[in-house]
C-alpha cells in the first residue's frame, strides 16, 4: 500500500466510525454512505468518491451534521445539484453534504420561497402554474436554487439578482450554529451580488432557502416564453451531452465561444473531453471523459487563446478535490 492511500486510510476510518456513531438513524435509512462516487450527482458525469456522503432531510439535521464537523474538525463540502462543478478524479477528502433532500416550495402572493435543493426547473414550473412571471429565464439551468443564488446565475438577459427578496441561511462557526434556532436572513442588498458572484461566497455561508419577488401573469403565457427558451437552448448549447455549462467567464469585450472557434479549436478534444461542436463556449463529457482530461482541455484553450488573442480566460465553473 502507498504512503498516501496508508494515510488516508488513517484518516478515513475514524470518521466513518464517528459519522455512524452521531447519525445511527440517517445510516439506517440509507442518507448516511461512505466511498460514495460522486460523478452521478454532477451534470458533468465525472467525479471519483467521497469519503463520506449524506442527504439531511431537514435544517436541524443540517444544523446537527454540521455542528458535528466543525467541532471534531471534520472536513464537509456542500453540494446542491452540481451543475457547475468539476470533482477532482481522486473525490473529496471529506463528508460531502448533499442539499437535495431540502425542497420545499411555497407561495405567498407574488412572492415564492424555495428551499437550497429545490431544481431551478422545479422552481419555474412551480411559479408558472401559479401563474407567477419573471424566472422564466431560469428554467433551463441545470442547477438549484442553492447554486443560483450563491452564484447569481443567468441567462438571456435575465439574473438572480433581478428577482431575489430575501435569503435564509447557516454561518458554519461554533458560534453560528449555536442557539435553538440559528438561522439568519439576508435581506437583497446583503447579497451583494454581481456577475457570478454573491457575498455568500466570499462570507462562505450555507444557504437554506430564498425567497423571490414575482409578477402576475397568464400561465399559458409564462409557459409560452418558458419553451421559446427551451427551444433556443437546445438549438444553441450542447443539451444532450454532459456538460458543467459554460466553461469560461465572459472576457470584456469578447465573447468566449467566438475567441475559442476562430482558434481552430471546435470538437478539439484530449480524451473524451471535447469542446462542442454547437457552442464552443462548453467542454462536454462525450463519453468517459475524467477530471484530468478536461483540466488539460481548459489549459490548451487558456493557452492557445491567450497566445493569438493576448485574452485571459478565467474559468466560470468551480474545481473541487486535488486535480
Amino acid at each position: 500500500m502507498k504512503f498516501n492511500s496508508w494515510m488516508r486510510l488513517r484518516v478515513f476510518c475514524p470518521m466513518k466510525i464517528m459519522l455512524k456513531d452521531a447519525f445511527p438513524q440517517m445510516c439506517e435509512r440509507g442518507d448516511l454512505s461512505f466511498e460514495e462516487l460522486l460523478a452521478p450527482y454532477t451534470s458533468f458525469k465525472i467525479g471519483g468518491p467521497a469519503d463520506a456522503f449524506c442527504i439531511p432531510r431537514s435544517i436541524k439535521e443540517l444544523v446537527d451534521i454540521l455542528s458535528f464537523c466543525i467541532v471534531n474538525h471534520l472536513p464537509y463540502f456542500i453540494l446542491g445539484k452540481g451543475s457547475n462543478l468539476l470533482i477532482s478524479d481522486k473525490g473529496i477528502r471529506a463528508l460531502v453534504i448533499s442539499m437535495q433532500g431540502l425542497v420545499k416550495i411555497t407561495r405567498d402572493e407574488s412572492y415564492i420561497s424555495a428551499f437550497a435543493g429545490v431544481s431551478l426547473r422545479d422552481l419555474c414550473e412551480f411559479a408558472q402554474a401559479e401563474g407567477l412571471s419573471g424566472l422564466e429565464f431560469a428554467s433551463g439551468i441545470p442547477g438549484s436554487v442553492g447554486g443560483a443564488v450563491f452564484m447569481n446565475a443567468g441567462a438571456y438577459g435575465g439574473e438572480i439578482r433581478d428577482l431575489l427578496y430575501c435569503s435564509k441561511y447557516l454561518e458554519p462557526t461554533v458560534e453560528g450554529l449555536q442557539g435553538d434556532y440559528p438561522v439568519r436572513h439576508l435581506k437583497a442588498e446583503q447579497h451583494e451580488f454581481s456577475y457570478r458572484h454573491s457575498s455568500l461566497q466570499s462570507r462562505k455561508l450555507i444557504l437554506l432557502s430564498s425567497v423571490f419577488r414575482l409578477r402576475e401573469d397568464d400561465p399559458h403565457a409564462i409557459l409560452a416564453r418558458m419553451q421559446d427558451l427551451d427551444a433556443q437552448r437546445w438549438d444553441k448549447q450542447p443539451m444532450d451531452l454532459p456538460s458543467a455549462g459554460s466553461v469560461f467567464k465572459r472576457p470584456e469585450g469578447h465573447f468566449t465561444g467566438k475567441l475559442v472557434d476562430d482558434c481552430g479549436l471546435r470538437g478539439f478534444s484530449i480524451g473524451d473531453a471535447m469542446v462542442s461542436n454547437k457552442h464552443c463556449g462548453f467542454i462536454v463529457n462525450n463519453g468517459k471523459a475524467t477530471a484530468a482530461e478536461v483540466m488539460q482541455l481548459i489549459r490548451h484553450i487558456q493557452a492557445t487563446v491567450l497566445e493569438r488573442f493576448g485574452v485571459r480566460l478565467e474559468t466560470e465553473i468551480r474545481m473541487v478535490g486535488e486535480m
